[in-house]
């Protein structure tokens, strides 16, 4: 398959952040040929790139992929009361039908507002990957640990099932899994090991929640005599596979264990305020050490959305007024957060999270044409502080459009819907 955008504006985050106007090629997945200058060749797709923004497609580094079945669904609300009362009874009821459906759905939404990588821990991910493959988005599939069992297998099947997981989806062209145990407090020392066990042997990612309430932290130290860090750094999974969500509650010291150890971060802000967990991750202070940070959604029920832009603006704008400093979080670094930082928070920096060619062709396109885009003093600015999900009218991942000018290509946008919506409510009745 061939794709040629012409005459656009490229945000091409590369390693000098460049903006180009010209043209892409693109043909069997790649970036081919980046030209200021026209490309005569004949493709499958030729896309008219007047009055468009062409970047990298987003990457989501946290989220839980069928909970768009949850959105709305028992807000403001206290963390735990919301969900012992909320959410565990709904999704002791999932199945795989309502696992597929709210998987479309987040597709959809992700496809339409730009993102085209997500890294994801839920239960049933064998079926959350066969859609995610069938539909053509690129997934980090994250086999969620719990040490009481999940809604799909029982404890002691747990890492059985886990093992097998991930011998079907490892040579995959557009999925990787992932190994995702869910937090130090639902997974003890046993589990956490052999998490790291499978993970080395495999050559695979780990995915973790970790100190993302004042609570979770006391509880674990109350528990083991070490904060959440200090409990993955004793049994070696504070490593360079590892990818810890949320981190809200960490010390500086903490920090300097994370960048010696090699691991990751993901940010998820805006789930962090609408949960109110008091605390805020120190973006800062992670960037000063040089630990690499990715945004993520976390799950549409706690979101509620799975926009990307909406987590770019949120995170400038919270640090911003955290520090009352206008200048400590710029709007390229959120666009950095979001495109080549979480690629790197994934090991795959070297194939998308910049337009560059010889990297995949893992493209997104936006409408610069509208009233809130207009003027174009700062492109870069405009991303973060203007741009919405839904000014996103093509979506190309490893050189196969997804949307184009706004129509799918791969879903069905009302039937999809409409059976969302109906179950839905079957679950939630």
């Amino acid at each position: 398959m061939s794709v040629l955008i012409k005459d656009c504006t490229i945000l091409t985050q590369n390693e000098r952040r460049q903006q180009l106007h010209g043209n892409i090629y693109v043909e069997d997945k790649e970036v081919v040929q980046i030209s200021k200058k026209p490309i005569p060749i004949e493709t499958d797709y030729k896309i008219d790139g007047r009055k468009k923004l062409v970047l990298p497609g987003l990457i989501n580094t946290h989220t839980h992929i069928p909970m768009t079945l949850l959105r709305g669904y028992g807000d403001d609300m206290v963390l735990q009361k919301w969900l012992e009362e909320k959410i565990w009874p709904v999704e002791s009821k999932l199945n795989n039908e309502s696992v597929e459906i709210g998987t479309k759905l987040g597709l959809l939404e992700m496809i339409a507002s730009g993102t085209t990588s997500f890294l994801d821990m839920y239960f049933f991910e064998e079926i959350i990957g066969k859609i995610t493959e069938k539909i053509g988005t690129r997934g980090f599939l994250g086999f969620a640990l719990i040490d009481s069992g999940t809604p799909e297998y029982s404890a002691e099947d747990l890492l059985p099932k886990c093992e097998q997981f991930v011998r079907r989806w490892k040579n995959k062209d557009l999925l990787q899994p992932v190994i995702a145990p869910h937090a130090i407090y639902t997974c003890g020392p046993e589990t956490l090991q052999k998490s790291l066990e499978i993970a080395n042997k495999h050559d695979i990612h780990l995915h973790i929640h970790c100190s993302e309430t004042r609570e979770e932290v006391y509880d674990v130290q109350n528990r083991y005599g070490l904060r959440p860090i200090g409990q993955l750094k004793k049994y070696g999974l504070l490593c360079k596979k590892m990818v810890l969500v949320h981190c809200g509650w960490i010390t500086k010291n903490e920090i300097l264990d994370i960048k010696k150890g090699g691991s990751k971060v993901s940010h998820n802000p805006v789930s962090n305020m609408k949960i109110a967990t008091g605390g805020y991750a120190p973006i800062p202070e992670l960037i000063e050490a040089n630990v690499t940070v990715g945004l993520g959604t976390d799950g549409a029920a706690s979101n509620n959305t799975l926009d990307m832009f909406d987590t770019m603006k949120f995170c400038a704008l919270v640090h911003k007024q955290h520090r009352w400093d206008p200048i400590v979080l710029p709007a390229q670094t959120v666009v950095d957060f979001a495109t080549i930082g979480g690629a790197k928070c994934l090991g795959v920096e070297k194939e998308i999270g910049s337009i560059e060619e010889g990297k995949k062709a893992d493209i997104i396109m936006l409408d610069l044409k509208k009233p809130h885009l207009t003027p174009q003093h700062d492109l870069v600015s405009h991303l973060v502080y203007s741009a919405r999900g839904s000014d996103v009218v093509t979506t190309i991942v490893s050189g196969k459009p997804l949307m184009l000018e706004g129509e799918f290509l791969t879903l069905n946008y009302d039937e999809l819907l409409e059976n969302a919506e109906k179950c839905a409510k079957e679950l939630t009745s």
